[in-house]
């Protein structure tokens, strides 16, 4: 993700495939809705797929990562469903236990993330780390961990993602837990004076920041990126935070369910390639899981690049995610 909200050749092996078929084969992709917004990637996702499959590409958008795996939850079964896109590496293991995801049978060698990635059933687009975006004009003293980030100034506001519905939320709960560990329950309390407000998604949360309703938002290494391509302004930074920073992968997998699998696996395909790949840095603006068709624009080689990854495995996030987040609504209530 990063979005922001202001912000090759897969025909199917069926030959010349008649205008009545064509408008018969639909591929419904649940996803976030900054993805699909006339800003997003999904346009273009949806333009440059539909020429090269001879199908509709039909999006279904939610507020975030964490309400595509609850709604799919909700339908099982009976969901409409034949893609997630959206999920990251904080969920894969919580949604591969819902047992509505199929292995995919792809190769991802042409795949560059850092630390690597491989797994059966998901496929990585994109990545970034999460970080505290600020307005440099308006803080001229950024915290420089995510200690100074929890003892700073109350004055100083933070807008940060609900971790129930958003993967950058649920972003935050890691870095918490792998910072604080035990502890985080009172770095979270010290932490609550700080926030001004939790938002249910990215684009909320984005959105009051740049309208300068708080001088620092949870977001991504990346965003700067999009003020200076765009906007042509640079207020707009990451903070670097000595303890490391958490990484985003972004994934997308097969519903078992789906009513056309082999579109399904066309569209992962094409997903990887070029003509997706080039796509993702200026328009969800955040790291390229594949090879692009031409260098990225300087402007991401001069983002913040993290020292040190953070990670906590998949598994135990799964198992131990509804404890965090009591933990967290129970710091937040002290507020």
């Amino acid at each position: 993700m990063r979005k922001i909200s202001f912000y090759s050749t897969l025909l199917v092996a069926l030959g010349t495939v008649s205008p009545a078929l064509s408008a018969d084969k639909v591929l419904t992709v649940y996803t976030y809705e900054s993805f699909t917004s006339e800003w997003g990637p999904g346009p273009k996702v949806e333009a440059a797929f539909e020429k090269e499959c001879g199908c509709d590409l039909k999006f279904v958008s939610l507020a975030d990562g964490v309400a595509l795996l609850t709604r799919l939850k909700m339908e099982g079964e009976k969901s409409p469903a034949d893609i997630v896109l959206g999920l990251d590496n904080n969920l894969i293991a919580e949604a591969k236990e819902t047992g509505l995801f199929a292995e995919h049978g792809l190769t991802t060698e042409g795949l560059t993330i850092p630390g690597g990635f491989a797994d059966p059933v998901f496929i990585p687009y994109d990545y970034g780390h999460f970080a505290v975006i600020y307005n440099s004009s308006a803080l001229q003293n950024p915290p420089k961990s995510l200690a100074e980030l929890v003892e700073g100034d109350p004055e100083q506001k933070i807008v940060i993602e609900d971790p129930r519905t958003s993967t950058p939320g649920l972003g935050l709960l890691v870095w918490m837990k792998a910072v604080y560990g035990d502890k985080a329950g009172e770095a979270w309390t010290k932490l609550s004076r700080r926030i001004l407000t939790v938002t249910p998604g990215w684009s909320e949360a984005y959105g009051l920041f740049t309208r300068g309703e708080a001088s620092m938002v949870l977001s991504y290494t990346t965003s700067p990126a999009y003020h200076v391509i765009a906007e042509k302004v640079e207020t707009y930074k990451a903070a670097e935070f000595a303890e490391g920073h958490p990484i985003q992968i972004e994934v997308a997998g097969i519903v078992k369910s789906s009513h056309d699998p082999d579109l399904a696996k066309d569209f992962l395909s094409f997903m990887m390639s070029p003509a997706f790949q080039d796509i993702i840095p200026e328009n969800n603006w955040m790291m390229p899981a594949g090879k692009t068709s031409a260098p990225l624009n300087a402007a991401f080689d001069a983002l913040v690049h993290p020292a040190k990854t953070l990670t906590i495995d998949p598994e135990t996030i799964a198992a131990n995610r509804k404890a965090w987040i009591d933990e967290w609504l129970a710091a937040l209530a002290k507020k």
